[in-house]
């Protein structure tokens, strides 16, 4: 649901938020009775199409801003032991002792009790977790998510099975881009996209398959995060969760911004072409795309005509006889009941009647 809210919202919300900030822009910017630019003049509609940018560029920017949120909200397993990712199997096994002897539902009192006893259920799973070496590498590779795969042991099986998630999940993202493309619908940065869809794709293989974590991950996000914002450091899987919603905020700006970029305003309308293709060239490729469907549906057309007329092949008789009987079908059921040809013909009825005595029958 949220997701189709999400797409209404990119159809309109961004020219309508674009109106009401350049509607503030002039009100700040030019004083009370000099003239604004008018809409149809070539400096209104350069005004709009930065404003454009602008207003989605910064909307982008929080959505990012709004993903790296909800990863560090999450916390991990790690954040809730409060241990540091390099934790030896001892470590995390006596912090979760120590925090076992605070938060055991049985020495915990005044609070809610289930709140208390899923609370130790989640520490509890947490060490169980990150003390089993292939369920720590899993973890970290996958989240939190791998506690309900069942029948896997060791590191083959959860990446086995983590694969059976990704492929599908890449290829379903593929087809729709391809099917998008053919529409018409991803003309610009078409390349782009599928770079991104490629990039993407490649650091999550190489994360889940790896060892270790990425070394961009290691040597320069982490590093920088924990310098610059005093922030928990990044898991290969919020790594990854992060990288798709960036490959999503490309897609949206591709489509929102890409073609504003080369939009012509000399005309007083913002006239959006394709990425390196000229409107007449792009006009006529459109026009011989219809045609060549129009002949494809006429072709089917006849075939099926000719399939139906098939037992009559031969009987000239019957086909004479049968094309007279289809065209006076089309004179009484089409012609006749077209409601601008009854008009017509009862004008001209009563053109003829004018001059007629009253109680006269007939047309003269």
């Amino acid at each position: 649901m949220s997701g189709i809210l999400s797409l209404l919202g990119w159809s309109f919300l961004p020219n309508l938020v674009t109106s009401w900030t350049q509607a503030l822009y002039y009100s700040i910017t030019i004083r009370a009775g000099d003239p604004k630019p008018q809409p149809g003049t070539a400096r209104f509609a350069e005004h709009r199409r930065r404003i454009h940018i602008l207003v989605v560029s910064l909307y982008l920017l929080y959505t990012i801003y709004e993903a790296d949120y909800e990863l560090q909200a999450a916390s991990s397993f790690y954040a809730d032991l409060d241990v540091p990712f390099n934790a030896t199997e001892r470590e995390i096994k006596s912090r979760f002792r120590r925090l076992a002897s605070q938060f055991h539902p049985d020495k915990v009192t005044g609070h809610d009790a289930q709140a208390v006893n899923n609370f130790y259920n989640h520490l509890k799973t947490a060490a169980e977790t990150l003390s089993d070496p292939a369920k720590r590498f899993a973890y970290e590779r996958f989240g939190p998510q791998i506690a309900g795969w069942q029948h896997c042991v060791t590191i083959r099986d959860y990446v086995v099975h983590g694969a059976q998630i990704i492929v599908p999940y890449y290829g379903i993202a593929a087809a729709v881009m391809y099917g998008l493309g053919l529409l018409g619908y991803l003309d610009w940065g078409r390349f782009e996209r599928w770079l991104v869809l490629a990039v993407v794709f490649v650091f999550e293989v190489h994360t889940v398959t790896r060892p270790g974590r990425p070394a961009i991950l290691e040597w320069v996000v982490n590093p920088l995060l924990g310098w610059a914002a005093g922030r928990r450091p990044y898991l290969p899987f919020q790594a990854v969760e992060l990288a798709r919603k960036l490959s999503v905020t490309l897609y949206i700006a591709f489509s929102q911004i890409g073609p504003m970029l080369n939009a012509d305003t000399r005309g007083g309308q913002l006239v959006v072409g394709k990425k390196g293709v000229n409107e007449e060239v792009a006009l006529k490729q459109g026009l011989e795309r219809l045609e060549g469907v129009v002949k494809g549906l006429d072709g089917d057309a006849v075939r099926l005509l000719e399939t139906e007329m098939a037992p009559y092949a031969g009987d000239e008789e019957m086909l004479t006889n049968m094309k007279g009987k289809v065209k006076e079908w089309l004179v009484q059921n089409t012609i006749k009941t077209d409601p601008m040809v009854r008009d017509a013909l009862g004008r001209g009825f009563q053109k003829r009647r004018v001059d007629a005595p009253a109680g006269a029958k007939g047309t003269k």
